[in-house]
């Protein structure tokens, strides 16, 4: 390699690195205290596809976020190369994991969290790389959207973690910050590829056949 070229590499920018965030800390409470990160997919724990998904999309790191039955997750599961980190508080909704998630990834290198749920599994990898290729800045603020409607996943950039961390509470999880920076916000329709349906309830599971 000449030295033009050498040095032609070297200014490239870095890729900016996206970490994969899911929050897998409910206890299907409406699925009578099963937890969804234990739900059986395809022979296996549904927590395996989800961190399957954001790996194949190109996220890294990947931040796991457990709650109801961490324990049992973390022996059935295999969430090899994942930072696994557990929410005493699951059970006050969605906001304390996206509280949890973020605080874990503070201090990494990543420039943004895209941030996906673990009941989700009709959305696969090319959505979510649709989602984390939308980013532009550590101000990013992005969100997959099914006919026009809001959804899963999302993507934050870094510059957004405090505030989306003190205003996430129950299970409102980011919206609030969604909803105060609407203006900001970058819509990546999914639909074409993806089905955004959640496990919630025992009628549900038949989507996990």
């Amino acid at each position: 390699m000449s030295a033009a070229a050498t040095t032609d590499h070297a200014r490239r920018p870095a890729a900016p690195v996206i970490a994969g965030l899911l929050l897998a800390a409910g206890g299907g409470r409406r699925l009578g205290g099963r937890p969804k990160a234990l739900l059986p997919y395809r022979g296996r724990p549904l927590v395996e596809n989800a961190v399957r998904v954001l790996r194949e999309a190109g996220c890294g790191p990947l931040h796991v976020v457990l709650g109801a039955s961490a324990a049992e997750v973390r022996e059935r599961a295999d969430l090899t190369g994942c930072v696994v980190v557990d929410n005493p508080d699951w059970a006050e909704g969605m906001g304390s994991s996206l509280r949890v998630g973020l605080a874990s990834l503070a201090g990494t290198e990543a420039h943004a969290a895209l941030v996906s749920l673990v009941d989700q599994p009709g959305i696969g990898p090319a959505a979510v790389a649709r989602v984390r290729e939308a980013y532009r800045s550590p101000a990013s603020l992005v969100a997959a959207s099914y006919d026009g409607e809001r959804g899963h996943p999302v993507l934050f950039g870094a510059d957004r973690w405090a505030d989306i961390a003190a205003t996430a509470t129950g299970d409102k999880g980011a919206r609030v910050h969604l909803t105060r920076h609407a203006a900001d916000l970058m819509l990546v329709e999914c639909g074409d590829i993806a089905e955004a349906f959640d496990i919630d309830t025992p009628a549900d599971l038949a989507r996990l056949a």
